[in-house]
């Protein structure tokens, strides 16, 4: 992969606009549904007893 020179005078920063507080509520609610989720698969494979199943289950994680 080439690495890209900027031309003079020419800034390739780009600047997000700032999120919204509702923005920010539903990306701040799919993190918490994610983290619990994960937790939820963790707490499974805790007490599973093959490690063939682990082993599959991991991937997923």
């Amino acid at each position: 992969m080439a690495h890209i020179k900027e031309p003079k005078g020419v800034d390739f920063l780009i600047q997000s606009p700032p999120l919204t507080n509702d923005e920010r509520k539903k990306i701040s609610e799919f993190i918490r549904k994610s983290k619990s989720k994960r937790r939820i698969i963790k707490r499974k494979l805790a007490t599973t007893k093959s490690p063939i199943k682990l082993k599959n289950i991991q991937h997923f994680v």
